[in-house]
């Protein structure tokens, strides 16, 4: 029962209640602009309830209504209760006004912080800003914590650059490249800044090599940028959300990626991260929008097209992911990742046959470099399309390919068990992969299988006993164990290993399951 009685709610009518709990709802569902809108009403009837602010706050910033969030902070802030990353927003929106003064506050607000560590970095682009002729001295003022370092180096760099002492600054900044994500950031933005500077040749150089974004940059980098500390504070928001995209969603990657967008509406890098982070957030409809907001005909737009994809399908919007992945491989430049991409999500629709025609395409265009992932995959879609002879030839060109990889050997070695053919050549295949990887629980069962339909249920039980150990919900795994269990004389456990399986279970899975449960394996062969 909901008490009513606290003192945040004494006074509120019941239909602001209502806007409350629904806001809170439509949050859980990821239904997050409906959610604002019941938020906004939620803090117009008790704009001091701190609870309604910090969640109107989150809200606001995971749909971009910066008048909710602006309203959500005050409120925070006048309580004394602002999070320390409401400061980075401070910032943004001072930057955007063109208020210096707001904008020295905000950084300031960073002390004693967990993001304190930016603080070194922003005071220099301010000083900059401010005309300070050595503002790398600002900089290196105070020494950063370590995990500011990376980034205090990388804007030494640039600041270098941004002070006309360009030769010491390409010299520190290709002492920091490397092949990770941080060093592609932090390339692009110093070649931006040489562009700016009147050096494009020097520019290009930085961004040299094949990746197709890089590529794109340079040919879109025209006259670059100018120093400032928008600049600065808009590519240092990046990089920490950057880094931060490598573990758990993060509030903190949406404030980060929504600042550097107020500060510049034209940073489609920083789109692409708050469409990932709001994805992990299952805000798909938010995603999306981000990704629609992204230059179509920018560096980024490839990337934006592949990622609407793997939106929709992680989504469950299986004929729309269909859709995007069609109109993506359709494209005069479409590659042999846009062919894979295709191929996963007919495989999503069980449309396995049109999968092994995307995966072919895929291994034509790749040409001599088509690997044997991609000749496994086009082979396992065919198996499962049921033409097993021309699945074999491409699963046996996967092992030819690759006669050390254990994915490819167990695919090929259970599915030869399973159609009956040259048995003790798969159980040979799945003894090697098993001996590269023995810690792989279905490798382990596709070894047990072999002994199992070989005729020595005994010495396949306990390979099934370590495989469920590791995939203690896996339907196949547990109904192989049930039957080793019921050859072996061991009734009883057979049918709880057979419960286990039918749990998750699903069609004709499930109905072969009850069967055994109910019957036993008989006198009739062992199916799956």
């Amino acid at each position: 029962m909901l008490a009513l009685a606290s003192p945040a709610w004494a006074a509120a009518r019941p239909d602001d209640l209502a806007a409350y709990l629904k806001a809170r709802a439509a949050e859980a569902d990821g239904h997050v602009t409906s959610a604002v809108t019941d938020y906004a009403v939620a803090m117009h009837a008790d704009p001091g309830n701190q609870d309604i602010a910090i969640r109107a706050y989150r809200a606001a910033l995971d749909a971009g209504d910066y008048s909710l969030a602006d309203r959500a902070l005050a409120s925070l802030q006048q309580a004394g209760v602002a999070p320390p990353d409401s400061a980075v927003l401070s910032l943004a929106d001072a930057i955007h006004a063109g208020d210096n003064r707001a904008a020295s506050a905000a950084i300031d607000r960073l002390e004693g912080s967990p993001l304190a560590f930016l603080m070194p970095v922003l005071k220099s682009w301010q000083a900059y800003q401010d005309g300070d002729k050595n503002p790398v001295a600002v900089l290196e003022e105070k020494d950063s914590a370590s995990i500011g370092r990376r980034y205090q180096a990388e804007n030494r760099a640039l600041l270098l650059i941004a002070t006309g002492k360009t030769d010491d600054g390409v010299a520190a900044a290709r002492a920091l490249l490397g092949p990770d994500q941080a060093s592609f950031d932090f390339r692009v933005a110093a070649a931006q800044l040489l562009a700016g500077q009147g050096k494009p040749d020097l520019a290009q150089s930085l961004l040299g090599g094949d990746d197709p974004v890089l590529s794109a940059l340079r040919s879109t980098l025209g006259d670059g940028v100018k120093p400032s500390l928008a600049f600065g504070a808009s590519r240092l928001f990046d990089r920490l959300a950057s880094d931060l995209g490598h573990g758990e969603p993060s509030p903190l990657t949406i404030v980060l990626t929504r600042s550097a967008l107020r500060i510049d509406s034209h940073d489609d890098r920083a789109r692409l991260m708050l469409a990932q982070a709001l994805e992990q957030e299952d805000a798909t409809d938010l995603a999306l929008a981000a990704l629609d907001g992204i230059d179509m005909n920018g560096p980024f737009a490839e990337i934006a097209r592949s990622a609407r994809v793997a939106v929709l399908s992680d989504a469950g919007r299986d004929d729309q992911a269909l859709a995007a992945a069609q109109a993506l491989n359709a494209a005069p430049t479409a590659t042999p990742e846009d062919a894979q991409r295709l191929g996963d999500a007919y495989v999503a629709l069980d449309r396995y046959a049109e999968a092994a025609t995307a995966y072919n395409q895929a291994i034509t265009r790749a040409g001599t470099d088509a690997d044997w992932s991609m000749f496994l995959q086009k082979g396992g879609a065919l198996e499962q399309a049921g033409n097993w002879p021309e699945a074999r030839l491409s699963l046996r060109k996967a092992v030819e390919m690759a006669p050390e990889e254990p994915l490819a050997l167990n695919y090929l070695g259970y599915a030869e068990i399973e159609h009956g053919e040259d048995l003790a050549t798969a159980q040979k295949m799945l003894e090697k992969a098993s001996a590269l990887k023995p810690g792989d629980p279905a490798i382990t069962d596709s070894l047990g299988w072999a002994y199992f339909k070989l005729g020595s249920p005994a010495k396949a039980l306990p390979l099934f006993e370590r495989a469920v150990q590791g995939q203690p919900a896996d339907v196949t795994i547990n109904e192989h164990l049930g039957d080793a269990y019921w050859k072996t004389g061991r009734y009883y456990e057979a049918r709880y290993a057979w419960r286990a399986a039918s749990v998750n279970a699903e069609g004709k899975d499930k109905d072969r399951l009850l069967a055994k449960i109910e019957n036993g394996l008989g006198a009739g062969p062992v199916e799956n």
